[in-house]
Order: structure tokens, then C-alpha cells, then sequence
């Protein structure tokens, strides 16, 4: 490497910008050191007789050393950690993939690293700090010894060492100048390099923020459930019941006008509880407290439970199904969690007969089992259609309602099963009485709140 090629570089990382903003930062510590060394100033002329902190080399580095554990002490305080943060993002030129902390220190690991990295930026601040205080005016007066007569330069006593070489003193100012940018260029770099550790998420850090995430991709495939269900049950039977109503339009028209009546009543109700999942995401993305939308505005409507269940039966009766309900014992009496997801599994269970069966007879029996634990069992059961020695399928969609309904009695710590009765087979080799698709869930009541 020629030398001129090895100066620009030195000039590069020791002036660029990324330096300049380092050199802030440290002068900035060294800003912050100042009181403490005020303090421990005064405390030492207090209690040391004989002590001047001012006025000897070694009282200051004495009085400096001893004003940092307080320093340090103090940055236990937990928004010591984000401020210092802000500071080292803006200043520090961080390596890309570096990652620090943004909120407040709560746990003691946080604390004593953001006070260890504190300590490390006052001293390291206060050592610059001095030097770019000290030695820029000795390097100046260096430069202009050789333009000075011999009185001025036996009156700085110290530069009287090139008295018989004073044409060298420009070139030691000018070494002088260059040691100081590297001194503070190779503590910016020190910073940097320490910020991501001591200023960086904590374990405990890193595990909050995945349970945040977590806790709102939960939130989301929870409203993504809503969504499918009660929009998807829509649209399911509304297009059941158009095409009901397109058959019999000229051969029974008041038929027809009753399906348009239960598309209409179907589509009003899918509306309210589209907005009311849409408001509830957008609270979500909002960081809303639930309360409504703040104006005095219509509030997002309650989820529907088992109490709604005849409306539900009645828009799938409307579309042409025929639904058997057994339901020994009150729904109402039901807790409020396990009637709302027990809705959902329902009405997923009766949009799937409708997609893959058609008008087929559904039975449904809903009931509370007498066991140990008291759980509510939902059975829905419907005959399938075998076409050729072929169970026949009208669809055969993603798989995400079954999912969904897994997903919700696993919330609710229950279990669900589905497949082909024991009429049929799920390939249709075994020829039976009627085959038919089954699904069933328990949902222990113990566990809801």
C-alpha cells in the first residue's frame, strides 16, 4: 500500500462523517461526566486536605477516576437505556444488522448492562473530551513556533524542547492533530462495537417481543376464523338459495320471494359481522383499548353465541337444508367463551354440508356430557351422496374450515373428529345403507372463564 493511498484512508476513517458523528457522541459523554466530576470535585477539597482537582494532572485523573461509580449508579435508572439508545443509533454509525432496545430497562441483566455501557461512554467521553480540549491549541502553537522569536517560546517553558530543532515543531503539531482524530476514531469504533451488547434486547427482551408477536399473530388467525366462518356460512347459503330461487321463479314465486327475503336477512347479518371483525382488527392495528371507534359512532356488535342459533338454523333452512337439532339441556346457560366458539364450530359444520353435500337432512344435537370434567359435546351428522360406488363431493376446498374448527376446540383444551360413518367408507368401496360424514366436539366446560 503506497503511502498516499494509506493516508486517504486514515483521512477516511478518522474524518469521514461516520467519525465526525462518533466524536459528537464521546464529547457529548464527556459533557455528561462533568457534573460528577464537579461533585467529586468538591467533595474531595471537603474531605482531602491539600486536594486541588483544578490545578494538578494527577488531583484530576484522580477526581475522574472517582466520579464514574456514580455516574454508573445512576444509570440503573431504567429510562437511562432508551436515551442512550437514541443516542448511540444516531450517532454511533451501528453495522447494519445491530439491534437495540427501545423501551425502558425492567429487569436488573437490562439495567447493569445499560449502566456498564453508560460508565463506558462517560469515560471514554471524558478522555476525548480532554484531549480535544488539550492538545488542538498545543498543536497550534507547535505549528507557529518557527514564526516566533525566542522570548515566546521561552514563555510557553514546555515547547522550548525544539529550541534547536524549531523547524520540527510544525510536523510534531501536525502528529499532535492526527493522534487526537485517532484517539477519538478508535473509541467511536470501541462504542460501536459494545453498543449492540450492552444496549441490545435481553433474553427476557427477546422472549417479550415473541410473545407480542405471537400473541398478535394469534389475534389475527383468531379474526381470519371469524372471518371465514361467518362470511363464508354467508356466501354459502345465499348462493344455495339464489339458485333455489332461479328454479322455481316462474313455477313458485312466493317461494322465490321468501328465499330473496333470507338472502336478504343472510347478507345484512354477514355485513354486521364483517364490520364488527373488521373494527375489531382495526382496534388491533390501532392499538385501541376495545371501547368503540371514539365518536360517539355506531360500537362494533357482539360475537353471536349458542342463544343465536335458531336465526343460524333458519337462514340454512331457508337455503333448502333440513336441520334436526337436539338440544336436551338450555343453551344460554352455557359460558360465554364456549358458546361463542361452539357458534362458529356450528355454523362451519353446516357450511360445509352445504358446500360438499347440498340440501341434505343435517343432524345436529348439541348437548352436556355427564363426565368428569363436564364437557359439551356437538355432533353434526349428514348423509353423502355415492355416485358410480363414489362418495360424490360437490367441492373439495383448502381444508380450512375443519382447521378452523381443530384450531378453535384446541383454544378451549377440547378434542374434534370427523370422517365417514361406519354406513361407508371415505373411498366408497363398501357399499351401505347410507353413507354419511360426521363430525364431533367436546369442549370441556371447566376450563372457560
Amino acid at each position: 500500500m503506497t503511502p498516499v493511498v494509506w493516508w486517504r484512508r486514515y483521512a477516511r476513517t478518522a474524518l469521514g462523517r461516520r467519525a465526525r458523528l462518533r466524536w459528537v457522541h464521546l464529547v457529548l459523554g464527556g459533557a455528561l461526566l462533568m457534573p460528577y466530576f464537579l461533585l467529586t470535585g468538591v467533595v474531595l477539597v471537603a474531605v482531602v486536605p491539600g486536594a486541588r482537582p483544578l490545578d494538578s494532572l494527577g488531583w484530576q485523573l484522580a477526581t475522574y477516576a472517582l466520579a464514574l461509580p456514580p455516574a454508573v449508579l445512576t444509570a440503573l435508572f431504567p429510562l437511562v437505556r432508551p436515551l442512550e439508545a437514541t443516542a448511540a443509533r444516531s450517532l454511533c454509525g451501528l453495522p447494519a444488522p445491530a439491534e437495540l432496545a427501545s423501551g425502558p430497562a425492567t429487569s436488573w441483566d437490562a439495567r447493569s448492562r445499560a449502566a456498564l455501557w453508560f460508565g463506558l461512554h462517560l469515560a471514554l467521553g471524558g478522555l476525548v473530551s480532554a484531549v480535544t480540549l488539550a492538545l488542538p491549541p498545543a498543536a497550534a502553537l507547535l505549528v507557529a513556533l518557527p514564526f516566533t522569536d525566542e522570548s515566546y517560546a521561552r514563555g510557553l517553558v514546555w515547547p522550548t524542547a525544539f529550541d534547536s530543532a524549531r523547524a520540527l515543531a510544525p510536523a510534531a503539531g501536525i502528529l499532535l492533530l492526527a493522534a487526537v482524530a485517532a484517539v477519538a476514531a478508535g473509541a467511536g469504533a470501541l462504542l460501536a462495537r459494545c453498543a449492540p451488547a450492552l444496549l441490545g434486547p435481553t433474553p427476557a427482551d427477546r422472549l417479550a417481543a415473541a410473545e407480542e408477536r405471537a400473541a398478535r399473530l394469534a389475534s389475527r388467525n383468531r379474526l381470519a376464523r371469524e372471518l371465514h366462518d361467518s362470511v363464508g356460512h354467508a356466501l354459502s347459503a345465499v348462493t344455495l338459495q339464489a339458485g333455489a330461487a332461479r328454479k322455481v321463479l316462474d313455477a313458485d314465486p312466493e317461494f322465490a320471494r321468501q328465499a330473496l327475503a333470507a338472502i336478504e336477512e343472510t347478507t345484512r347479518d354477514a355485513v354486521g359481522e364483517l364490520d364488527s371483525v373488521l373494527g375489531l382488527l382495526r382496534e388491533n392495528d390501532e392499538g385501541g383499548n376495545g371501547s368503540g371507534n371514539g365518536d360517539g359512532g355506531d360500537r362494533t356488535a357482539p360475537a353471536p353465541t349458542l342463544a343465536d342459533l335458531d336465526a343460524l338454523l333458519a337462514r340454512t333452512r331457508a337455503a333448502g337444508g333440513t336441520v334436526v337439532l337436539t338440544a336436551p339441556g338450555p343453551l344460554e346457560r352455557l359460558p360465554a367463551a364456549v358458546s361463542r366458539e361452539a357458534y362458529r364450530i356450528v355454523q362451519e359444520g353446516l357450511s360445509n354440508a352445504l358446500r360438499h353435500a347440498g340440501r341434505v337432512p343435517v343432524r345436529l344435537r348439541i348437548a352436556e356430557c355427564a363426565t368428569e370434567d363436564r364437557e359439551l359435546e356437538i355432533t353434526m351428522e349428514n348423509p353423502v351422496e355415492r355416485v358410480s360406488g363414489a362418495v360424490r363431493r360437490r367441492r373439495t376446498g383448502g381444508g380450512r374450515g375443519l382447521r378452523g374448527i381443530a384450531e378453535r376446540t384446541a383454544l378451549l383444551r377440547g378434542s374434534c373428529a370427523w370422517g365417514p360413518t361406519e354406513g361407508g367408507s371415505e373411498d366408497g368401496s363398501e357399499d351401505g345403507s347410507e353413507d354419511g360424514w360426521r363430525l364431533t366436539v367436546r369442549i370441556p366446560l371447566g376450563t372457560a372463564r
